[in-house]
């Protein structure tokens, strides 16, 4: 590209030549450098784009679902910056768990991992052990206190809170990309959702994540409130993703996106996975990635290499073809005895960086 430098002498040379040479008046000349100054402005700005999509290409952005950090025995917001800082990484989807408290939310009773551990089990309806119903129904009795106090919370949040945590992590040189907080469901307020994505604004995030909830009419209302707010939603989906889970709701309002999980998207055996990143990865503002068994082998989640996901392959169509999306480290397979979360979420971007 031409440094400003350059630019200045060209056009004093320019001026002689017309003034000179082709005995311009100084009111055409001006008119004839106006444009030529308009021309160098196009042709740096073509330079500028070409250089950074030369520069997106084979580069590869990664990122890390701060959930893969459950297991670990301190869940503060600092504590959770201090894994990621560990591995390494650079980029973050953040629960909302995890930097609420940070801006004076009450403490989530299921913070503690066994009591986590329980609540996913029911989520993916796994059978509980006795012991584990017990806890289960504990956890239930706390979550309507809890429910209760973040709804007071809610009324009076200080974002100047979340400012200080995305500063904190900028001092770490890390970013926040998506947000994920439970204020998105169908029961929450208009209040609670415009919340939440003034918080992800607070944080950085360019967007918040949720569960696809199936429902469009639900979508509608979030895309109309992201519209308002400036913010972009990204649709997480688990084992009912198709090709076109997403197509209703991205059909409703720009601001409704895809945040693809490749492994889920592997364990319920679409065909030709890579079409889909093909196709619309103008659309996904973010990919969960893990390697997933397919339903019929199983459908578990393991060690990075181990399962059916086309962890290789995915990487290197998205590097070659510069997609800009981020690619989000979710560790979901059972730490190995001796090792923590922090060990195998290195573990996994070793892997991914390792892949030619």
């Amino acid at each position: 590209m031409l440094k400003a430098e350059k630019y200045s002498a060209s056009l004093i040379k320019l001026y002689y030549i017309f003034l000179i040479k082709f005995g311009l008046s100084k009111k055409k000349l001006m008119r004839v450098l106006l444009q030529l100054i308009v021309a160098f402005a196009i042709i740096s700005q073509t330079t500028i784009s070409c250089q950074s999509e030369t520069k997106k290409k084979n580069e590869l952005s990664i990122g890390i679902q701060t959930y893969s950090f459950r297991t670990m025995e301190d869940q503060s917001p600092l504590a959770i910056l201090e894994y990621i800082k560990q591995t390494g990484i650079k980029q973050v989807e953040l629960m909302g768990n995890h930097a609420e408290p940070f801006a004076g939310a009450p403490e989530s009773p299921i913070n503690d991992p066994s009591k986590m551990a329980v609540l996913i089990k029911q989520y993916r309806k796994e059978p509980l052990t006795e012991d584990e119903k017990v806890i289960a129904a504990e956890v239930a009795a706390m979550r309507e206190t809890y429910n209760a106090e973040v709804a007071a919370w809610l009324k009076n949040v200080d974002f100047k809170k979340f400012e200080e945590l995305k500063s904190l992590y900028a001092q770490a040189g890390i970013s926040i990309y998506a947000f994920k907080p439970s204020v998105f469901r169908k029961n929450n307020s208009d209040d609670d959702i415009r919340y939440g994505m003034s918080a992800a604004k607070a944080l950085g995030a360019s967007h918040i994540t949720l569960e696809h909830p199936e429902d469009d009419q639900h979508t509608a209302r979030l895309a109309k409130i992201a519209e308002e707010e400036g913010m972009l939603i990204g649709y997480h989906g688990h084992e009912q993703q198709t090709p076109t889970l997403w197509d209703t709701a991205m059909s409703q309002s720009d601001a409704n996106r895809m945040n693809l999980d490749f492994g889920h998207y592997i364990a319920a055996e679409n065909e030709n996975p890579l079409e889909i990143i093909k196709s619309k990865h103008h659309k996904i503002v973010s990919m969960h990635l893990k390697d997933r068994q397919k339903k019929s082998n199983g459908g578990g989640n393991l060690v990075w290499g181990e399962g059916d996901t086309p962890i290789a392959e995915v990487i290197k169509l998205i590097k070659e073809n510069g997609y800009d999306f981020p690619v989000t480290i979710e560790l979901e397979y059972d730490i190995p005895e001796g090792s923590d979360a922090v060990q195998e979420v290195k573990r996994c971007l070793a892997y991914v960086e390792n892949i030619q």
